[in-house]
């Protein structure tokens, strides 16, 4: 018998046959039957229908371990978005311009479980000269705010802002978010987080979310230019 045109078949060429030709287990129920493979889940020999049956509980345990994580980051977003809402509407009911900052400083803390946190205004209307947001900051400070197109975020390195926070020297991170009226290039203020975890805020993290915190608070403090 001549074997010049079996040793040339590999291992894709069946396979390929087998996916071309549907009947050919029609043909050949018997082989179902007596084919044994390996398990994952141990040594033991099974079926081909017990692997296939094994092959599907695990494919269906991924898409189950899938859609948990889906659900998970739907109900982490549900609740951001009620924080968000519950920050924006607490600037929105504060009556008295003068109390606008503590309760932004007060809320943030709160709703977002930041440690420490502070806030300077400079500009402000001269009747609220007094209040601690309105203490003078140095021009480095301004032009440090006025110079971020987005949030900072990274290590305590001293900056001036961090001592706008109880306990400053323990807040290893801290992002700082600069308040603008709209559009306009000049910053009008700075927000200040801190944390005493190194990693609360990195260089590497996405601003956007601190950014939307940044227009709430602007448009909130925008009361303090016009009163007075």
């Amino acid at each position: 018998m001549s074997t010049a045109g079996i040793q040339g078949i590999t291992e894709n060429d069946i396979a390929n046959y087998l996916a071309n030709t549907p009947g050919f287990f029609e043909r050949h129920a018997e082989l179902l039957a007596s084919i044994q493979l390996t398990s994952p889940h141990g040594q033991r020999a099974v079926s081909l229908q017990e692997r296939q049956m094994e092959m599907l509980r695990d494919k269906i345990k991924g898409m189950e371990m899938k859609v948990m994580e889906m659900i998970r980051h739907g109900q982490e977003n549900v609740a951001i978005a009620d924080r968000l809402h519950r920050f924006t509407r607490a600037i929105m009911l504060t009556g008295n311009p003068a109390d606008l900052p503590g309760v932004l400083v007060n809320e943030l803390m709160h709703q977002f479980m930041i440690p420490s946190a502070g806030i300077r205004v400079w500009g402000a209307s001269p009747a609220f000269a007094a209040l601690a947001f309105a203490r003078p900051v140095s021009d480095d400070v301004k032009t440090f705010a006025t110079s971020l197109m987005a949030p900072y975020c990274g290590p305590n390195t001293g900056f001036e802002a961090a001592q706008w926070m109880e306990d400053s020297a323990a807040m290893t991170s801290i992002a700082l978010i600069p308040l603008r009226h709209g559009a306009a290039p000049q910053a009008f203020g700075l927000v200040v987080l801190g944390s005493p975890d190194p990693t609360r805020y990195s260089a590497d993290m996405g601003t956007e979310f601190l950014m939307r915190i940044g227009e709430i608070a602007s448009a909130g403090l925008s009361r303090l230019q016009a009163a007075g």
